[in-house]
């Protein structure tokens, strides 16, 4: 699998390539896991918001965003971390994760990095340095739970 990661400041993203972010989030959060809610909520466009994507061929198989964390009251927010049903079981969400920590770090250097991560993938993220902070709670009727990786 030939993956190029592309990581875009969102004044500098294409509208093919906004169009394809948006049609996998939809796919996956809202139709795979059938939670009507409204993902465009303002902040894709927001700040200094970047975009991580993996394209595979012209068929984008994974994404993230990084929000901007003068805009989140001082961390890095990873958010609508995705993989294409058609890439998983490949390790792309590993890949993803060490793009993300590598973009964060180059972007907003020595800020700690937060994410609400559905429960069950507690251990998945703590690989990565993030420790969970707070209580689970239901977003969507899916039990998430706040983690954060602090600075080192």
């Amino acid at each position: 699998m030939s993956i190029n990661w592309v990581c875009k400041h969102h004044t500098d993203l294409s509208k093919e390539q906004l169009y394809a972010i948006l049609q996998l989030r939809a796919e996956v959060f809202v139709v795979e896991q059938k939670c009507c809610y409204q993902d465009i909520d303002g902040q894709d466009l927001d700040g200094d918001t970047c975009h991580l994507m993996a394209w595979e061929n012209d068929l984008l198989v994974a994404y993230l965003r990084l929000l901007d964390p003068i805009q989140q009251g001082g961390d890095v927010v990873i958010g609508r971390v995705v993989t294409a049903p058609t890439a998983r079981n490949k390790g792309m969400g590993h890949a993803l994760m060490i793009q993300a920590l590598e973009h964060a770090e180059k972007q907003w250097p020595d800020q700690p990095i937060y994410l609400a991560a559905q429960a069950h993938l507690q251990g998945y993220y703590g690989r990565y340095g993030f420790t969970p902070v707070g209580e689970v709670y239901l977003e969507d009727d899916i039990p998430h739970i706040g983690m954060r990786r602090d600075l080192e």
